[in-house]
């Protein structure tokens, strides 16, 4: 038989209570000692001796009580105005955050120079619409004579439309390029002018250096003959035989020699400043390194961003009556481009002194005569 102690359950009700009340004032003694020793551990926490202190060294006085070395709105300010840091970047211009010039080339290029390059093309246009509704086509006035007479060689017209397609394609894709965010996006959207751009760019980049080759050849091409004499004053003070009769003119007249040079110039102008933007990263540093008097590379681009707008709005400008006289504009024109012979009148009427020097290869026989043209004898 087991015995139990009455004493037992007593002892264990009494020393829970008694334990847990000896722990948590154990505890709150030890969180005010604590407590009362945190002030006095910190003071005694001091650097070493031998420990550098880092004080921003003294700038000069600046006026306005301006506190500090330079105040946030002082450096900013020499930034936007320009100021030349240090970079890595070894370039001409590559110190400067921020090239203030940049906006005045945004202002040029989006207040002046888009405006008035759209402007000057529709007006062109207009010019030419009513001036076709006005005058009509220009006929052959004493009809043709059924002779032809040998004008441009082969080589010539192979070489006038190698330029005339890279023309209307460089001019197309340029067109979107410079034109096509204010005109083609609201039209089209974001998606499809995405699309279009992007092909516009890539193709204008790529046949841009070959339009190079073709000015060049359309140049060496045609510089014969081209040359002002005292009667192309005479053809521009007639206008043309529009004003007081028939205005003498050897193989090319003043408007076409003018073409000719304007052509040739502002070719020379877009083959320099195309390649100076097909190239950013070569050069306009071999430019800088070639001649210290070269501007940074940022001036360059953006000079030759204006430049190449400015040019391409001119070629395209005077190609587009170009293209008009040689079309629907003048009967008998554009045959001496696709067959290389001109009918004899119409030699007669517009090319009267150079009529007279080619005369005696006038021929009924068309196809003779297109082999005699296709052979340079012109």
């Amino acid at each position: 038989m087991m015995m139990t102690n009455p004493i037992a359950p007593k002892t264990a009700h009494l020393a829970g209570p008694g334990l847990l009340a000896g722990v948590l004032a154990l505890l709150a003694a030890l969180l005010l000692t604590l407590a009362l020793a945190a002030p006095a551990m910190a003071q005694t926490v001091r650097p070493p001796a031998n420990a550098t202190t880092n004080v921003l060294p003294p700038g000069p006085e600046m006026r306005g009580g301006v506190l500090g070395n330079r105040s946030d709105g002082a450096i900013w300010h020499d930034i936007r105005k320009g100021a030349a840091g240090e970079s890595q970047d070894l370039r001409a211009g590559s110190g400067v955050l921020i090239q203030s010039q940049g906006e005045d080339w945004r202002l040029i290029r989006n207040q002046w120079v888009l405006p008035i390059a759209w402007k000057v093309l529709a007006g062109v246009l207009a010019v030419l619409i009513v001036f076709f509704a006005l005058r009509g086509r220009i006929r052959i006035r004493g009809g043709r004579s059924g002779r032809v007479i040998p004008r441009f060689s082969l080589v010539e017209r192979v070489v006038h439309w190698f330029v005339a397609s890279l023309f209307i394609l460089m001019g197309i894709t340029g067109l979107i390029i410079l034109f096509g965010r204010p005109f083609l996006l609201p039209l089209i959207g974001p998606g499809a002018f995405a699309a279009l751009a992007s092909a516009s760019l890539q193709g204008h980049n790529l046949f841009g250096p070959i339009f190079i080759v073709s000015i060049t050849a359309l140049f060496v091409t045609f510089a014969r003959g081209n040359g002002f004499r005292w009667v192309d004053l005479k053809w521009l003070l007639k206008g043309g035989g529009m004003l007081g009769g028939h205005a003498s003119s050897g193989r090319y007249n003043f408007g076409e020699k003018t073409w000719f040079w304007w052509a040739s110039l502002c070719g020379l102008a877009l083959s320099l400043s195309g390649l100076l933007l097909l190239f950013p990263d070569h050069l306009p540093g071999f430019l800088q390194t070639a001649s210290a008097e070269v501007p940074p590379e940022r001036t360059l681009m953006q000079w030759a961003t204006l430049v190449h707008a400015v040019a391409a709005a001119a070629f395209i400008g005077f190609g587009l009556g170009h293209i008009y006289l040689g079309t629907i504009g003048m009967e008998g024109a554009l045959e001496g481009m696709t067959r290389g012979t001109v009918d004899e009148t119409w030699a007669k009427e517009h090319h009267d002194l150079w009529y007279e020097d080619h005369k005696a290869a006038a021929s009924a026989n068309a196809s003779r005569a297109e082999v005699r043209a296709a052979a340079g004898d012109v």
